[in-house]
């Protein structure tokens, strides 16, 4: 079992920045490929980012591509989304998950594990 456990979303104007972070415990972090989806009100729950297990592959949706830097610290457990440049578009409930695949998915039924979400709400 694998707990993960999101923070640092909040508010920001168009154009600012944020850095998510998804803390895990239970299993051996470097175990896991890493994950960021994102679901906006009345819509599905979209792949943003994904990180390999040592981080040596990213994988982005297109459009975030540019502006959003998934990374990883396995020392610390931990996955990151750095967000710029943001758009309210990018406004939308963040989830991490982790999955037991060598190489990270972009489809959310694949990932065995899931926080509850951060709040990401980027003003006009």
């Amino acid at each position: 079992q694998v707990q993960l456990v999101e923070s640092g979303g909040g508010l920001v104007q168009a154009g600012g920045s944020l850095t998510l972070s998804c803390a895990a415990s239970g299993r051996t972090f470097s175990n896991y490929a890493m994950g960021w989806f994102r679901q906006a009100p009345g819509k599905e729950r979209d792949f943003v980012a994904a990180i390999t297990r040592l981080a040596y592959t990213t994988t982005y949706t297109d459009s975030v591509k540019g502006r959003f830097t998934i990374s990883r610290d396995n020392a610390k457990s931990t996955v990151y989304l750095q967000m710029n440049s943001l758009k309210p578009e990018d406004t939308a409930l963040y989830y991490c998950a982790a999955d037991t695949a060598a190489l990270p998915s972009r489809s959310s039924a694949n990932y065995e594990y899931w926080g509850r979400g951060t709040q990401v709400t980027v003003s006009s």
